[in-house]
């Protein structure tokens, strides 16, 4: 739009008017003012139309009182962008006092398509007086509680970092919205908008850059779809509502210029639309359908919109039916809990019970966990079903005492939203010691991921779960991407492995591998193992041979109720229960790693032991010898090989080159024979040596490599037994 011009008699018979008024223009997102009259230079106390005219065009509220900007900005920009009338009481300072200054205001047209704005304005007294220590007279107490609750209502109805709309008031405008586009003929839509990746970019650039970005995008939003169709409605949520017609070209256009926002740090956008073609809803649902949308394609990291269409309308019923039949599916006993056992690797018998929750509906039938876990964590409600399968648990329990059965512990899984909607340590021990049981029969499972970002907290409610008796596990370990450093921090009394590892048993030999070292890697932190989805012979025994302490899955028992327990219990067709006295015994034995010959001798680390034992070691002695034609060095070696040094030769002589004929290699002939053809031939070479009466070393030798551009050949060197030569 071009900026009007008056003539010059019009200029001048305003800017003589002894009448406060000015009349102003919107160019785009700017107010320029036009005319300025001397009674507005008189009211607030400029001393020329010059000095007037600069700070009206380049800073208009600078004598306006801090706490009013905000309020008068968004009513001058509301005032510019719709029909209707000016009306705002705000505070200016002139020379010392502060004034209540009453401002009304209307457009005007000169000219066909020229719209223009003149404002008026009254003097309603002074407002604050300085004169006198701290004193405050207020000359107009109605003014005053006028101004005091427009800034209040203001701060209620706008967001205080962008200005947007709050999210109460934009449901408001929604509504109206909604129902004047539909009388004009137009397709009304709600856009859910989210900028993706938030937490990382405030961790790689601060939060300060974050606020810059939130608010360099709220404005991008006034500019496509204006201040009052866009709210903002915390953290980097944001909602439009808008006309269907032209919103894809409107949004491409956006997410074109979203590239090139706040200096080319930013994220992409995502939006979720709800298309008003899909039923005439109230504005909030609106808006929770369209964020469904948005939420749908988790993992792209690019600006897309979706629509809001019929399978995600089925999945928001169900999500609603599961809300709000949550209470009543608990009073009603809709859901159970089944169990399924978990078996000790060295007995056989169920030493342990995961309870899974199962809905069964009476209308929707059979609900498996995915049907309505996510949805309860996602509303912040899953406490309530946690609780609920405690309780399950603790009656299980006493009804099993009843019948003179074996009470195993019996593990519940835990939500991250648990810790954050309720003190669930102290609402699980209360029932707990209310019914009466052991706090050791309940078992806490949390998974890597409820850990999450808060940390300390976590660690903290662990310790308070171990402190009061309970036993913590972690469950799905080696799913994600922490779970070392997790296992690291967090003292867990036992991990239980992903069951994605059996899945790959049969695919090579890289899960068998993996989870044999997590294994020795739990074993060696004294901490018990288990392993789900064992569905095979092969996978039991393997598991059992690397050292896994209790193995649950298919191959033993699918999770069962407990009607069908207690049947098989009567039928004499259960599997054996383990006798909780003997417990601990097979904790022991489970507990004993077999990679570990040290365990053979920890009970006696005297000078005084058996000194048979001096001749074995915790691991095979080896080490990685570098040669030439004068000798040899020690490049690598592990701890048994620098003790195997030790006890038969003194010294442990490593990364320092040894000539062949130096003194400690006195009685090593075949030793120094097999370096020197394995070094010069290559191939490998089994070595007896009899280092003195009644000592003999068997080792292998083998070629690894050349050293390019020298003599130098490489060899690797293992200690494979140490005796007399009785059995040679």
């Amino acid at each position: 739009m071009k900026k009007y011009e008056y003539s010059e008699l019009e200029r001048k018979t305003i800017e003589q008017s002894p009448l406060p008024y000015a009349i102003y223009q919107f160019l785009g997102k700017a107010v320029e003012t036009l005319c300025i009259s001397k009674g507005f230079c008189e009211l607030f106390g400029y001393e020329s139309l010059e000095e007037a005219y600069e700070v009206m065009n380049s800073e208009m509220y600078r004598y306006v009182h801090q706490e009013d900007v905000p309020r008068i900005t968004d009513v001058a920009r509301r005032f510019g962008a719709e029909k209707g009338d000016y009306n705002v009481v705000f505070r200016v300072r002139t020379k010392e006092e502060y004034h209540v200054i009453h401002a009304n205001g209307r457009h005007i047209y000169p000219e066909p398509g020229t719209r223009l704005a003149l404002v008026w304005y009254v003097d309603e007294g002074i407002c604050e007086s300085l004169e006198g220590e701290g004193a405050k007279e207020f000359i107009n107490q109605s003014q005053q509680m006028r101004i005091f609750d427009e800034n209040r209502e203001h701060d209620m109805n706008y967001d205080y970092m962008t200005g947007l709309p709050s999210m109460t008031y934009f449901f408001r405008l929604a509504e109206a919205g909604r129902i004047k586009i539909i009388e004009d003929d137009g397709d009304p839509a709600m856009l859910f908008l989210d900028l993706n990746g938030m937490k990382h970019f405030n961790r790689k650039y601060g939060f300060a850059e974050g606020d810059v970005l939130i608010k360099a995008f709220a404005r991008l939003l006034i500019k496509y779809f204006g201040l009052e169709n866009s709210s903002r409605f915390g953290q980097d949520h944001f909602a439009v509502f808008t006309r269907a017609e032209g919103l894809e070209a409107k949004l491409d256009a956006m997410f074109e210029e979203v590239k090139t926002l706040n200096d080319g740090k930013n994220l992409p956008v995502k939006v979720g639309i709800y298309h008003n073609s899909m039923g005439a809803v109230e504005a909030s649902l609106a808006c929770d359908r369209a964020k469904y949308a948005c939420k749908v394609r988790r993992n792209d990291y690019q600006s897309y919109y979706i629509y809001f269409d019929r399978t995600m309308l089925a999945n928001e019923l169900h999500r609603q039916y599961i809300i709000d039949n949550l209470d009543r599916a608990i009073s009603e006993n809709w859901i159970h809990a089944y169990y399924q056992p978990i078996v000790r690797a060295t007995n056989g018998r169920i030493c342990d019970e995961e309870a899974l929750a199962r809905w069964v509906d009476p209308v929707m039938g059979m609900l498996s966990p995915a049907d309505f876990i996510p949805i309860l964590e996602d509303s912040k409600l899953i406490y309530k079903l946690d609780l609920h399968i405690v309780d399950v648990i603790l009656k299980k329990m006493k009804d099993q005492s009843k019948k003179n059965m074996y009470v195993v512990p019996i593990s519940v899984n835990l939500s991250r939203t648990d810790f954050e909607t309720c003190d669930i340590v102290e609402e699980v021990r209360k029932r707990v010691d209310e019914a009466g049981v052991d706090r050791s029969k309940l078992t806490i499972e949390i998974t890597e991921s409820v850990i999450g970002d808060n940390f300390d907290y976590m660690k903290t409610q662990v310790e308070r779960f171990q402190q009061l008796g309970f036993r913590v596990w972690m469950d799905d370990f080696g799913s994600g991407y922490s779970s070392l450093d997790v296992l690291q921090e967090i003292r867990f009394d036992l991990i239980k492995m992903d069951m994605r590892f059996m899945k790959e048993f049969e695919n090579g030999e890289k899960s068998r591998i993996i989870l044999s070292e997590l294994i020795r890697m739990a074993i060696a932190l004294g901490i018990d193992t288990v392993t789900e989805g064992v569905e095979t012979e092969a996978q039991r025994d393997f598991l059992r041979e690397v050292g896994c302490t209790k193995l649950q899955g298919y191959f033993f028992s699918k999770p069962v109720s407990l009607e069908e327990i207690f049947r098989q219990h009567e039928e004499g067709s259960q599997m054996v229960l383990e006798n909780p006295n003997e417990t601990k015994y097979y904790e022991a034995l489970g507990r004993i790693n077999l990679y570990d010959l040290s365990i053979i001798a920890s009970e006696d680390s005297s000078d005084n032991a058996d000194e048979n034992l001096q001749n074995y070691f915790v691991n095979l002695p080896m080490a990685v010898y570098e040669c030439d034609d004068d000798g040899f060095t020690v490049i690598r070696c592990n701890q048994s090989y620098r003790d195997f040094l030790v006890r038969n030769f003194g010294v442990a002589v490593v990364g320092e080159k040894m000539s062949f004929d130096n003194e400690l290699l006195v009685n090593t002939d075949s030793f120094v024979d097999g370096i020197r053809n394995v070094s010069e031939i290559g191939g490998r070479v089994f070595v007896r040596e009899q280092i003195a009466p009644g000592k003999v070393i068997k080792s292998f030798i083998r070629s690894i490599g050349s050293k390019p551009g020298s003599n130098v050949k490489a060899c690797v060197i293992v200690v494979l037994e140490i005796g007399d030569g009785s059995r040679d």
